[in-house]
């Protein structure tokens, strides 16, 4: 069930309908606060919409980054040794190329891909879902935050429960944030790794080294450790595609070009952003993509650098459900490389905020063509 195709209730118990047909405003984005049940995040656990048709042959490696091309031979081997049902090690034991003992005894039972932000990690971590010879509903695909989240929803033991059924587990924007998702996913994921659940994950962050500088590490190093050892890293070397050989993204408009655009196009939001701020922090992160549901534009009045640390955090949860459903971002006020101050860009969540800017700057870029139809 894509989350894309659904139609969450406003904050107000009503329903939006389908994009079209009865709309004559704008929506308010702030006006929505979806429910969103539990077996709906299960089965959302598929590569989110901009990712559907993606696959290892897509993938275009840069020609002078070898560890690309690399990279999509790695994982269309794993993809191959995983034909045989959850629990049985044999195919994986074969790629890891470890033919005596099972392979939950063995070490490693999943790659990590390890990049800087923008060089393909997820495009190549849905390839491996797409290409894994098996039924969706026996492989399972979400970020960090929507793992967690799923947790939360299902609690420990139904979570691990529900997962162990499946032959393959893809883990997007791998990052601890705090001690208690480390001690949470550490504990989830052994216990996949027991029931012979395959593990692939993304980060910014080499394994060894989640959490650091975000908390004490050195007091969850075994932890952090134990997480390690379930994955091969795979080194992603590159630069930002987003930006590779393209213009910069075009610099904010002005308020009445954004409310005429968002008055003109179909399926379009408008929403003041420091309301939108506020609202995020009243709406769970894991409904944010609910929120975004038949959202075809939106547009933003007023950008300004986000107050704190906790309201930009949500502001990259947004973003990644935006770009994920390719939704393009027309704003007035401040360009989104203002977004974040340079404390929050030096700290320990530097990388998601770098995420961020990325993709907004990429669907600020895909807006264009609203302006240009609809904006003059």
């Amino acid at each position: 069930m894509s989350s894309s195709t659904a139609s969450p209730a406003d904050a107000s118990g009503s329903v939006n309908g389908p994009i079209g047909e009865s709309a004559t405003a704008p929506v308010a984005l702030t006006s929505r606060a979806p429910h969103v049940p539990a077996d709906r995040l299960v089965a959302e656990m598929v590569p989110p919409p901009r990712f559907d048709s993606v696959r290892f042959d897509t993938y275009i490696p840069d020609p002078n980054q070898a560890s690309q091309a690399e990279a999509v031979t790695v994982l269309g081997g794993f993809a191959a040794g995983l034909g045989g049902g959850a629990g049985e090690g044999g195919a994986r034991k074969r790629w890891f190329r470890r033919e005596a003992k099972p392979a939950a005894a063995s070490g490693p039972r999943g790659v990590y891909l390890d990049g800087g932000y923008g060089v393909g990690k997820t495009h190549l971590l849905a390839s491996l879902w797409h290409a894994a010879p098996a039924e969706p509903a026996q492989k399972a695909f979400g970020t960090f935050v929507e793992l967690t989240n799923l947790v939360g929803a299902l609690g420990f033991q139904q979570t691990v429960q529900t997962l162990s059924g499946h032959k393959l587990l893809c883990i997007d924007e791998f990052e601890l944030d705090d001690p208690g998702d480390t001690v949470l996913v550490s504990s989830l994921l052994r216990k996949l790794v027991e029931a012979g659940v395959a593990l692939a994950a993304t980060s910014n962050t080499l394994p060894g080294r989640l959490g650091e500088g975000r908390f004490a590490a050195a007091d969850f190093l075994r932890e952090i450790q134990g997480l390690s050892a379930h994955f091969r890293p795979l080194r992603i070397d590159g630069e930002d595609y987003r930006h590779r050989g393209l213009p910069q993204a075009p610099a904010p408009y002005d308020d009445e070009t954004v409310k005429r655009v968002a008055h003109a196009a179909e399926g379009a939001s408008l929403d003041d952003f420091p309301s939108l701020l506020a609202h995020l922090s009243k709406v769970h992160p894991s409904r944010y993509g609910a929120m975004c549901d038949s959202i075809r534009a939106v547009c933003l009045t007023g950008v300004e650098p986000v107050p704190d640390q906790s309201t930009a955090l949500r502001l990259v949860v947004l973003a990644d459900r935006l770009y994920d459903r390719e939704v393009p971002v027309l704003a007035s006020g401040r360009p989104f490389d203002e977004l974040f101050s340079e404390e929050m860009l030096q700290g320990g969540y530097r990388k998601k905020y770098f995420r961020a800017i990325s993709r907004l700057t990429a669907l600020a870029r895909d807006a264009k063509p609203l302006v240009e139809r609809y904006g003059v």
